[in-house]
C-alpha cells in the first residue's frame, strides 16, 4: 500500500513538472522579455547613479573656486567648531575669504583656532562659548552676539555621538537631553536665529552636518540624526523660493591628520582637511550628499552589493 502511495506521488510529481516546464516553455519568449526589461532598468538606474557621482564631484572640481562673499554672505557660524568636522570646515570657508564665527564650550581651543584662523588666512573672526547641552539659557548669549552680522553660511556641527552606545534603557536622563538638546534643538535653534536675515537678504545657506552616519548607534541617537535629515529636507522647500540654500551633509568614516590613521582603506576614510574641502564644493549643488567622492561610491556599491560584501568591507576599513 505504501509503495502504491510512493509510486503515485511520483507520477503526480513528473506530471507537475511536465506541466511546468510546457507552460513555460510556451512562455520562454515573454519570460525573456521581462528579464531584459529588469536588466536594462537596473543597468539605467547604476549609469545614472555613476553620472550623478560623477557631476557633483568631478566636475565641480574643475570650476573655478567660488567667491562664497558674494553668493551667501560675509559671515560663517559654525557650531561644533572645535571636533574635526567642524574646525576643518571652518578653516576651509576662512580660504574662501568669510568671516568665521565659532560655537563651542571649549573656551582655551576657541580662542587658539580663532587666532590661527585670522592669522593664516587673514580673516575677522570671534567665538562664543556656550554649552548648547544647557537648552534654551544659552541663545540669548548667541542672538545677542550675532546681531546685525550679515550671516551667509550656518554650519550646524554640534553633536552627541558615543564611540559605545548605550541602549535607551541604559542610557542616564542626563545623557537623553543632552542628545536632544544638542542633537536636535540647536540645529533648529540656529537656523531659527540666522534664516529670517538670510530670507530677507534673499541669499544664505544652512549646512546641517549629520556625523557618525555609519556604525552601530543608539535609538535616541538614530532618531536624532533621522530628525535633522528630516528637518533639512521640509526647511530647504520653506526657504529655497527665497534663495537660500540647505544641505544635509552626512560623512561617513572620516579619518585623523595623519594617513596612518585612516585604517587599512585610507582612501575611503579622508583626513577632516581633505574631507571639508571637497564638501565645500558641494555647497549650493546638492542637498543631501556625503561631501566626499569616496563616500559617494561607498553608498552606491551599498545599492547594488549583496549587504554581507559590504559589511565585510566596512569592518576591514576600520580596522
Amino acid at each position: 500500500m505504501r509503495l502504491a502511495t510512493s509510486m503515485a506521488a511520483v507520477d503526480s510529481f513528473h506530471l507537475l513538472y511536465r506541466e511546468v516546464a510546457r507552460t513555460c516553455h510556451n512562455h520562454v519568449e515573454f519570460l525573456a522579455v521581462v528579464g531584459a526589461l529588469y536588466t536594462a532598468k537596473k543597468g539605467l538606474c547604476i549609469l545614472y547613479d555613476c553620472y550623478s557621482l560623477m557631476r557633483l564631484h568631478v566636475t565641480l572640481c574643475l570650476h573655478s573656486r567660488r567667491d562664497l562673499v558674494q553668493q551667501y554672505g560675509e559671515w560663517a557660524v559654525v557650531t561644533g567648531a572645535t571636533n574635526s568636522i567642524g574646525r576643518a570646515y571652518a578653516e576651509e570657508l576662512a580660504k574662501c575669504g568669510m568671516n568665521i564665527i565659532l560655537i563651542c564650550n571649549k573656551r582655551q581651543e576657541l580662542h587658539s583656532m580663532s587666532e590661527a584662523i585670522a592669522g593664516n588666512y587673514g580673516v575677522n573672526t570671534s567665538f562664543i562659548d556656550v554649552d548648547l547641552s544647557r537648552g534654551q539659557e544659552v541663545y540669548l548669549a548667541v542672538k545677542e552676539a550675532l546681531r546685525d552680522l550679515d550671516i551667509g553660511i550656518l554650519v550646524n556641527h554640534a553633536g552627541v555621538y558615543d564611540e559605545f552606545p548605550e541602549s535607551l534603557v541604559e542610557a542616564a536622563e542626563d545623557k537623553v537631553w543632552e542628545i536632544l538638546h544638542v542633537n536636535v534643538a540647536a540645529a533648529v535653534v540656529m537656523a531659527h536665529l540666522v534664516v529670517p536675515g538670510m530670507v530677507q537678504k534673499k541669499r544664505g545657506a544652512v549646512v546641517n552636518v549629520i556625523s557618525g552616519s555609519i556604525g552601530k548607534s543608539d535609538a535616541q541617537t538614530a532618531a536624532s540624526r533621522a530628525y535633522v535629515e528630516t528637518f533639512s529636507r521640509q526647511l530647504g522647500c520653506e526657504v529655497s523660493s527665497s534663495g537660500v540654500f540647505v544641505q544635509c551633509l552626512t560623512p561617513l568614516c572620516v579619518g585623523g591628520k595623519r594617513p596612518s590613521s585612516c585604517g587599512f582603506l585610507p582612501l575611503f576614510a579622508p583626513s577632516p582637511d581633505v574631507y571639508a574641502r571637497h564638501a565645500v564644493r558641494t555647497l549650493g549643488a546638492s542637498t543631501r550628499t556625503t561631501g566626499y567622492w569616496a563616500h559617494a561610491l561607498q553608498l552606491l556599491a551599498c545599492r547594488w552589493i549583496p549587504g554581507w560584501l559590504c559589511r565585510s568591507v566596512g569592518r576591514l576599513s576600520q580596522q
